[in-house]
């Protein structure tokens, strides 16, 4: 995403779970995060995932498309869509091709309107995003694609175990990339309007893959939101960042030889300045005496300062100099704390949100046969529901902590407006939206 990083710390109210990666049970799954925004719709251009609305959904079996062929309203809007479409571009005979059988689809409209119905904590996320069978899965396809990995890392300088745990993520190891027919997703997403312009130019984006021959509309399929192939790609990345790695001359993220789609995911890593070799992030102890303030994504130093002021890793010792490093607390003080390092902004591109970035770190290092996480989690709290959310911002601005908008989305205000609500009742700064603060504001 070209604007920036995304600024805000965790407070983890909910986390989607992307239900086209869904499969038989005892499969692997692919987890996928709802992202929070940067700076909206322009910072989704840039990223491989959409940007769905920043709230949460359960994790379900992929439905049958139900779609309604009596949407005269849509027929229409295709008809004017043509139009806009050749002023683009793109010519009538791809339109045509690509449009053959497009139907409004009400399994797109409803997942995308029921995304805020259901939250996930971060540790019952990273359970499943870091599961023992995951961690198998990956290294498995370590060893199968060692070649191509390796060949890959080279070329890149990308972290060959960071590209194979996005890749478990985003669709189990290629087990689970949508059926989806991406152009009638991205058709009625336009259509509906709530996101139109955003969905209108992804399905431009589409047309013009289409066109020029990377695959045709039948094998153009994924998720209900538009991310494509191995590692889940939107049109608009796919033609900025997707790689011909074969040397077929086409870019193919869909077939089953993944090597054009790891290739592009480390391209694009690459692009936004991937560091060979840096941790995203390291487990640390705080100290008693921390203050945690200095819990906040604004507040870099060098990790010899850190050590200065008692951080240390989960074995007491200081840790190496990686470069300038935050202290991230996903789940409060109660929780795990890491010092976090310019790669976690890296990986952020790919998906905003924060306990995607851990997801994919953790799950590296664990394929690299690091160690489980192993500070404990609050697994006795849960996660705020949609409603709370904006019930918490509500209370917190009436009693003069302004979140300066209810809107359920807990990014850098709401976090600043709860740490300062902390202080005035003398409870620990951390800036964690919990369940407690809001009972406490009631």
């Amino acid at each position: 995403m070209f604007p920036t990083k995304a600024m805000a710390a965790l407070i983890l109210a909910g986390l989607a779970l992307d239900a086209a990666s869904a499969g038989a049970a005892g499969l692997d799954r692919s987890l996928r995060p709802n992202p929070r925004p940067l700076t909206d719709h322009l910072a989704a251009l840039t990223s491989p995932r959409p940007q769905p609305r920043p709230v949460a959904a359960t994790e379900v079996p992929l439905m049958q498309v139900q779609v309604s062929t009596a949407n005269r309203g849509f027929q229409r809007w295709i008809e004017g869509f043509r139009s806009r479409a050749a002023a683009r571009g793109i010519s009538g005979a791809t339109f045509d091709a690509a449009f053959a059988g497009a139907r409004y689809n009400t399994d797109v409209i409803e997942r995308d309107r029921n995304q805020s119905e259901f939250t996930k904590t971060i540790w019952d996320y990273l359970d499943s995003a870091a599961s023992e069978t995951r961690i198998q899965n990956g290294r498995a396809a370590l060893r199968e694609h060692a070649r191509l990995l390796d060949r890959i890392e080279a070329r890149y300088g990308v972290d060959k175990e960071v590209v194979v745990a996005i890749w478990g993520l985003e669709s189990a190891y290629g087990a689970y990339r949508g059926s989806t027919p991406i152009i009638e997703a991205l058709a009625t997403l336009a259509y509906d309007g709530r996101r139109g312009a955003f969905f209108e130019q992804q399905l431009i984006a589409a047309l013009k893959i289409i066109q020029a021959g990377d695959t045709d509309a039948r094998h153009m399929t994924g998720s209900w939101a538009g991310a494509m192939g191995h590692t889940q790609f939107i049109p608009t990345s796919y033609l900025a960042y997707a790689v011909d790695f074969t040397g077929d001359g086409k870019r193919d993220i869909w077939s089953d030889d993944p090597a054009d789609a790891l290739a592009s995911t480390a391209a694009y890593l690459a692009r936004f300045g991937w560091t060979k070799g840096q941790p995203w992030g390291v487990e640390v102890k705080l100290p008693r005496d921390f203050d945690h303030r200095l819990a906040d994504r604004g507040v870099m130093k060098r990790p010899a300062d850190w050590a200065a002021l008692g951080v240390r890793d989960m074995d007491g010792r200081a840790v190496p100099n990686h470069g300038r490093a935050s202290i991230l607390l996903p789940a409060g003080a109660r929780g795990a704390a890491f010092m976090i390092f310019d790669n976690f902004a890296v990986i952020e591109r790919y998906n905003t949100a924060d306990a995607y970035v851990i997801g994919v770190g953790h799950l590296s290092d664990r394929i690299k046969g690091g160690p489980a996480i192993r500070a404990q989690w609050p697994r006795d709290d849960r996660a705020l529901k949609f409603a709370e959310r904006k019930e918490l911002q509500e209370r917190l601005t009436r009693a003069g902590f302004d979140t300066r908008g209810i809107d359920g989305k807990i990014g850098p205000n709401t976090i600043l407006a709860v740490r300062a609500f902390q202080r005035s009742v003398g409870m620990i700064p951390d800036g964690y939206a919990s369940l407690e603060i809001l009972k406490r504001l009631r």
